[in-house]
């Protein structure tokens, strides 16, 4: 099947020819990939006769998608020009993540809010979009919604609850940007991000 109809299923249909244009140009291996809860995306540099690969998570928003796929790309771009001599996230990443992003502006792929908290996310040069909580609230607005799951953001304090492990914590004070959360099992102290989904126990009586 052709790689932009396939893109058009994870993608606003209008950005997907470009980045198929990308995946050849760039010479990158593309993939589509399962859910992993520690990243949307990656990129590899060319290693051991291996060239530039992306994966980016199957099951993101096409907002999200789109977001994560231009982040990678900038970090295929900036390896190109740079190799190890810029940092992950530094200035030559984010100019070439702004440059990047632009196509998309100029054809109104994105909602509103999603695109001034872009905008808003790239005139800060301190935060990664990764850890940029008002990005990633703007993407996740245009999630499906997902039975049981909450924010931790969102949970009274005490509150209990599990991860899609089963582990088991206990909501406690905020800590700067992060939550402090007790697990029950081991009474081990766990600081969590204000916008990890986790599942309330009701009623939870050990």
């Amino acid at each position: 099947m052709d790689k932009v109809k396939i893109l058009e299923k994870y993608l606003p249909p209008d950005a997907a020819p470009l980045i198929g244009r990308w995946i050849d140009y760039f010479k990158c291996e593309f993939k589509i990939s399962r859910n992993r809860n520690s990243k949307f995306g990656d990129y590899r540099a060319p290693y051991q006769g291996k060239g530039h690969r992306i994966s980016v998570n199957y099951d993101l928003n096409p907002y999200a998608f789109l977001v994560t796929t231009v982040h990678e790309f900038a970090h295929l771009h900036t390896w190109n020009e740079y190799q190890l001599k810029a940092k992950p996230h530094g200035t030559e990443w984010k100019n070439n993540f702004k440059k990047m992003m632009q196509p998309f502006f100029e054809k109104d792929v994105f909602p509103a809010d999603i695109k001034q908290a872009i905008t808003s996310y790239l005139n800060n040069p301190a935060a990664s979009s990764c850890s940029d909580l008002t990005l990633y609230r703007s993407l996740r607005k245009y999630d499906a919604p997902k039975e049981n799951i909450v924010t931790v953001e969102k949970l009274p304090l005490k509150t209990v609850f599990k991860l899609k492990d089963g582990r088991v914590f206990r909501k406690e004070e905020k800590l700067r940007k992060r939550y402090r959360c007790t697990e029950l099992a081991t009474k081990r102290i766990y600081l969590f991000s204000p916008v990890a989904e986790v599942e309330v126990i009701e009623n939870y009586n050990k």
